[in-house]
């Protein structure tokens, strides 16, 4: 008899492989890769041509649109549903073979695959309500209600002003969500490769333990007070007072990140920008 349940893959999830190549384009950076063979793969399968790029639109479309009442939330799943069912299953299949194929010949697979991503179980859901062959009916309802959830509790998240090429293609799909790209906005656009060793050391850390909130956090708490003290004894040495009212500003700002229980992109974005900022008071205290 044959089994009613279809095993969830990774390597099958397209919302899963989006995320871990966005994540590697950042792990390569970091690492001095100039090329980051990532970007050529997201270019190449997920442009506009693609199967693929369909697939994923509408997993991001499940993963940011909300509303206030679960009915409403089923009926917009149904919708979503119905959109998939137009999309080439054989060629969908074809591209993500060729896809797995082409992450083989520059990344380790078992390396590639352990990056953990704070979503997956959303994007697995997403998978398994969109996958008519996926049939074992409880997990099918589980799922289906994790996505509910998500879309109608979750709050709305800001769409990201997009600077860099690749993220001008895919985010008005959805709120990426990794902060290697937020980082190339304003001044981390020109500076993405000059980072110090505290702002790379940083971006590890969000990368290794997105998932793992309490390290996360107890990591950027000590960041603030090995930040905040290294502005607290600069800041004498600084003549000009309005520049002094803004350090003690800057540190205020600061401090307000250990009273959060979660670290947002935004307290990394502040993070990053005060290690410049010691960078420059330093410079001045010379």
């Amino acid at each position: 008899m044959k089994s009613n349940k279809t095993k969830h893959s990774k390597y099958k999830n397209t919302g899963v492989l989006f995320e871990l190549l966005v994540r590697q384009i950042t792990n390569d950076t970091l690492n001095g890769v100039k090329n980051s063979p990532a970007i050529k793969i997201i270019e190449s399968f997920f442009n506009s041509k693609t199967n693929i790029r369909k697939e994923i639109q509408l997993y991001h479309t499940l993963q940011n649109q909300k509303f206030n009442t679960e009915s409403k939330a089923n009926r917009f799943i149904d919708v979503v549903i119905k959109e998939y069912s137009k999309v080439s299953k054989t060629n969908l299949r074809k591209e993500k073979y060729n896809l797995i194929k082409e992450i083989k010949k520059h990344y380790v697979l078992e390396n590639f695959f352990k990056t953990k991503i704070s979503n997956y179980k959303l994007n697995a859901s997403i998978a398994k309500t969109l996958d008519r062959e996926y049939t074992n009916p409880a997990d099918k309802v589980r799922s289906r209600y994790t996505i509910v959830e998500e879309i109608t509790n979750s709050p709305v998240k800001p769409k990201v002003k997009a600077t860099d090429k690749v993220l001008k293609e895919y985010a008005k799909d959805s709120d990426l969500r990794v902060l290697s790209y937020k980082i190339l906005l304003e001044k981390f656009n020109s500076k993405y490769g000059k980072l110090n060793k505290n702002q790379k050391t940083l971006l590890r850390e969000y990368i290794n333990n997105v998932s793992n909130t309490h390290k996360l956090k107890s990591y950027t708490d000590n960041e603030v007070i090995k930040i905040t003290n290294v502005i607290s004894k600069l800041t004498p040495k600084v003549s000009n007072k309005i520049v002094k009212i803004k350090l003690e500003e800057v540190k205020s700002q600061l401090e307000k990140i250990q009273d959060e229980k979660k670290v947002k992109d935004i307290h990394l974005v502040s993070l990053l920008r005060s290690y410049d900022l010691i960078g420059e008071l330093r410079n001045v205290a010379k």
